[in-house]
């Protein structure tokens, strides 16, 4: 099977298993796509690395959604599903397990950080699609599915001790919101950036969603 073919067989299995709104194949495509740019202007990427671990980074994500037990990371098992995948369509063991780095390594929580330059540009990328106007788009998209207020009910203190767990990980996602989300994570993503096309892309991208969160509690 060629890369191309590949690539195609991947997409096919990745849109079967991505059904929530916000983590659909829209947001695995928009990643890829910042992937390819920032890329462009980081040197030695290894593409049939970079490629699939883009397509295949959150392949584990309706399994931690359906978890009650905040115990299922879909980074980790997302790597861990990415490794049959992978070997049934005929990747080699090494690159399979660069690819596997990449997908264990591009969320905050997990813990596990970037070593390699293609697992730093997809940890970039799929920041990136957290902010600006789709960040906007999708923490809305998020919290109406909830059924969360527009407002802040209570202090940021009070909700991070009250409504998250030890691993930081959203107890009831009902009393979450956009502004919360906004306060407590998205606005540091600019500084968590490793590579110096995604920090400027960050850059911009935060100014507007500081901006729009401001007039949005100027008007609560």
């Amino acid at each position: 099977m060629n890369t191309e073919n590949k690539h195609k067989k991947i997409l096919e299995i990745v849109q079967e298993k991505l059904t929530c709104s916000v983590h659909n194949l829209d947001h695995v495509i928009r990643v890829y796509k910042l992937c390819l740019r920032i890329a462009e202007f980081e040197k030695d990427v290894d593409m049939e690395v970079l490629i699939p671990a883009a397509l295949l980074h959150d392949i584990a994500r309706v399994e931690e959604n359906k978890d009650n037990s905040g115990t299922v990371d879909h980074a980790v098992l997302g790597s861990h599903m990415a490794k049959e995948i992978l070997k049934n369509i005929d990747y080699d063991d090494k690159k399979i397990e660069k690819i596997a780095h990449c997908i264990s390594s591009h969320r905050f929580r997990t813990g596990n950080e970037p070593k390699t330059i293609e697992a730093k540009i997809l940890f970039d990328a799929d920041k990136l699609d957290a902010i600006g106007t789709v960040g906007v788009a999708r923490t809305f998209m998020l919290s109406g599915q909830c059924g969360q207020s527009l407002a802040l009910n209570n202090s940021i203190d009070d909700y991070l001790s009250s409504n998250t767990s030890e691993n930081g990980r959203i107890k009831n996602w009902s009393k979450h919101s956009a502004l919360i989300e906004y306060e407590v994570k998205l606005k540091k993503i600019p500084d968590k950036l490793y590579t110096d096309k995604a920090k400027e892309i960050g850059k911009e991208r935060i100014k507007f969603m500081d901006d729009f969160f401001k007039q949005l509690k100027t008007e609560l």
